[in-house]
Formats: C-alpha cells, sequence, structure tokens
C-alpha cells in the first residue's frame, strides 16, 4: 500500500511535455508547481525555466538556438491564451496558462516555504535595490544570496559568473539589462552553477513598482496585449505573425502534422 501511494505522489508530480508545432510546451497545474520545484532542485542540475508566449513558440520555430534552448528547458510553461487555444485545437488536451507574474510569486512562494535562496541580475541598480527590498518584506523567508546590475562591462562578465556559481541560488532570476538575455543564460550553461533560471523580461519592473501586470480578468480574456500595444505600438505589427501561426495550425490539423 505504501509503495503504490508513493508512485501515485510521484505520478501527480510530473508534469505532461507536448510537442505543439514542433515546440514543447508542459502542463503544470498549479497544484503541481510547489512539488515540481522541490523535484527539479533535488535533482541537483542546472534547471532553466521558460515561459513562452506564441511570439516565443513562432522564434523557437525559425531560430536554431532559441529552439535548442527551448528543447533543453527543464520547464516551458505556456503565458499565451493562443497557445492554450492551439494546444485544445490540435491535441484536445486542456494546457495550462500562467500570468508571468503570477508565475514568479508562486515559485518564490515554494521557495520560501523550504527557506531556500535566490539571486537577481539585471536592471537598473535602483530598481534591482527596490526589487529586492520588496521581495524582502514579501519574502522573508527567501534568502537573498546576491544581486547585480544589468548593462555591465563585459569585462566584469566573468566575476559575476563566478559569484552566482559561487553563491549557488536554488533561482536566479534574469532581467533586462543582461547581453542577450535568454540567451544568455543558455550561452553561459553549466557555468552559472546548478540550480533553476529564468528570463524574466518585465516582472523586474512590476517587481519594482515602475509597471502594472494585466488585471487577472483581462489576462483570462487574453487581452493583456491591447495594454502592451498602448504602450508601444509598433506590437501592432504581431498581427501578421499572428495570422502566420493560425495558418500553421490550420495546416498541422488538416495534414495530420505533429
Amino acid at each position: 500500500m505504501g509503495d503504490s501511494a508513493e508512485i501515485n505522489d510521484i505520478a501527480a508530480d510530473n508534469c505532461e511535455r507536448i510537442h505543439f508545432l514542433k515546440i514543447p510546451i508542459d502542463i503544470v497545474k498549479p497544484e503541481q508547481l510547489g512539488r515540481l520545484v522541490f523535484r527539479l532542485l533535488s535533482e541537483g542540475k542546472e534547471s532553466n525555466i521558460v515561459l513562452l508566449s506564441v511570439w516565443d513558440l513562432l522564434r523557437a520555430r525559425r531560430n536554431a538556438e532559441y529552439r535548442e534552448y527551448v528543447k533543453n528547458a527543464a520547464l516551458v510553461i505556456p503565458i499565451s491564451k493562443s497557445i492554450v487555444r492551439g494546444i485544445r485545437f490540435l491535441h484536445k488536451k486542456q494546457a495550462v496558462r500562467y500570468m508571468p507574474f503570477d508565475f514568479v510569486i508562486n515559485l518564490l512562494t515554494a521557495l520560501e516555504s523550504c527557506g531556500l535562496s535566490g539571486y537577481l541580475l539585471g536592471g537598473k541598480k535602483q530598481v534591482l535595490f527596490k526589487i529586492e527590498k520588496n521581495i524582502r518584506e514579501t519574502f522573508p523567508g527567501l534568502r537573498i544570496v546576491g544581486r547585480f546590475p544589468g548593462w555591465f562591462r563585459q569585462h566584469d562578465e566573468p566575476a559575476i559568473i563566478e559569484a552566482i556559481h559561487k553563491a549557488s541560488p536554488s533561482l536566479l532570476l534574469v532581467g533586462k539589462g543582461v547581453r542577450g538575455g535568454e540567451f544568455w543564460i543558455a550561452r553561459k550553461g553549466k557555468r552559472l552553477g546548478k540550480g533553476m533560471r529564468l528570463w524574466c523580461s518585465d516582472i523586474f519592473d512590476v517587481f519594482a513598482e515602475r509597471k502594472k501586470h494585466p488585471s487577472k480578468a483581462v489576462f483570462d480574456l487574453g487581452l493583456e496585449w491591447i495594454g502592451y500595444c498602448l504602450q508601444n505600438p509598433f506590437k501592432l505589427l504581431r498581427f501578421f505573425p499572428f495570422v502566420r501561426y493560425n495558418f500553421l495550425l490550420l495546416a498541422y490539423k488538416i495534414f495530420k502534422m505533429k
């Protein structure tokens, strides 16, 4: 009975990985996330986490380096309603979509519950101090073992990587100002040491209260793109790759491609 219960617990902790338009996507239920985080950390290896938008998915299809980064990630979490809709259309499966801010909050909550640690890399110096202050106030049990602002000089990079490796954080949060963004995480690989790594994009600005994240109601409706376009009208040009994405869905459906 005990062995059967243990096997069921392990199965409940495992997420389901599917291949959608040839790109891996993980279906992770909210109740699985905490235990999944601990399992990844207990494996004692590097675990990259990717928050994947529909634009990232299209980028992974056309950019070999980014595609390898996504394929080798420990977790690939969809953040676009279009991806969830597409998975339901092609695979008849219900994927779970996360708002990036909520996902990071859930991640930090899981780490805090066991007194684990984080390292902050990127953002402007004053923003980084505010982020650290806010995180310490919100997650007092989470140890911040280091921080370094972005836009650092290239000759400082080896010392920064060594500091991260020595600090051995459970989670490395990387924000804007780091040359290459997500590619930086992929290219440094094992030099950063063990633990989880996550590219944050705008999350640092949200934590520093410089930007607001979409409301849950807006996000659930899949309308967060309206706010992004108001902030940056050039994002309206994403209409064309979005049309291409929908043509891909139809082609894969009609020709039963995998």
